[in-house]
């Protein structure tokens, strides 16, 4: 099992289209047994693949351990899929983290939806505090979303110095250039500086996804952002085989 967090500091660059995406590859490219586990209290991703859905507010209590994680578990009809939703119970999370003092809380409940699981995506909160740090502890590879400019590239930087004060326990980071407009000179300018950086592209069909409530994949399968998608996604699996 694998755990996959797609982290940033700042919203507008696309985190939880990418990670709605990256599960629709592991559940159905590669086959795998994949969860969704949206921890970002907006809920788009919920929004996304389970809209009539009827919110509980029952994410905080998974996390509290007063829900059991199947209980809330929803299927999202991508075969492989489900999808553990977020609601507003979430947005005080930070504080809920502080004040039970539980500091491998996700870790632990991953380690039991692993024996479900073969793939976990997350579509973490933005803003690198006390959630953030628990995703961490938890993760197996952490992805971050990134605008090809200087400013953005900013908030890899930042994950980065921070993971390096952990030492060999942290896990390893792939920065990901996405909604690429290669007509901006800025955009080109930073994948001429980074090409060995996986790319994703500016898209409409991307932009989409919150009215046909899928992932691009289903109904845009050829689309260049779908190969893009693919490229990312066996990327991602050949470095989770080399450990």
């Amino acid at each position: 099992m694998a755990t996959l967090a797609v982290y940033s500091s700042k919203g507008g660059v696309g985190k939880t289209s990418l990670s709605v995406n990256l599960a629709w590859a592991a559940a159905t490219l590669s086959s795998r047994k994949t969860l969704l586990w949206d921890l970002d209290a907006q809920g788009a991703a919920s929004f996304i693949l389970a809209p009539d859905r009827k919110a509980r507010d029952e994410a905080r209590a998974v996390i509290e351990r007063d829900v059991a994680p199947e209980k809330v578990i929803v299927p999202t009809g991508i075969a492989n899929l489900d999808l553990l939703p977020a609601d507003a119970s979430l947005r005080t999370l930070d504080l809920l983290f502080s004040d039970i003092g539980a500091n491998k809380r996700l870790r632990k409940i991953g380690e039991t939806l692993a024996q479900t699981y073969d793939r976990i995506v997350i579509d973490c909160p933005p803003g690198l505090g006390v959630t953030a740090e628990q995703v961490i502890r938890g993760a197996t590879l952490i992805l971050v979303p990134l605008i090809p400019s200087a400013l953005s590239t900013r908030a890899a930087e930042e994950l980065r110095q921070h993971l390096d004060q952990r030492g060999k326990s942290a896990p390893p980071v792939l920065s990901v250039f996405n909604l690429v407009d290669r007509r901006r000179l800025a955009h080109r300018a930073a994948l001429a500086a980074a090409p060995d950086q996986p790319a994703i592209p500016m898209a409409s069909v991307v932009e989409q996804m919150a009215e046909r409530h899928a992932p691009v994949g289903v109904y845009a399968r050829n689309a260049p952002v779908t190969k893009a998608i693919t490229g990312l996604w066996t990327t991602i699996e050949r470095r989770l085989a080399k450990g």
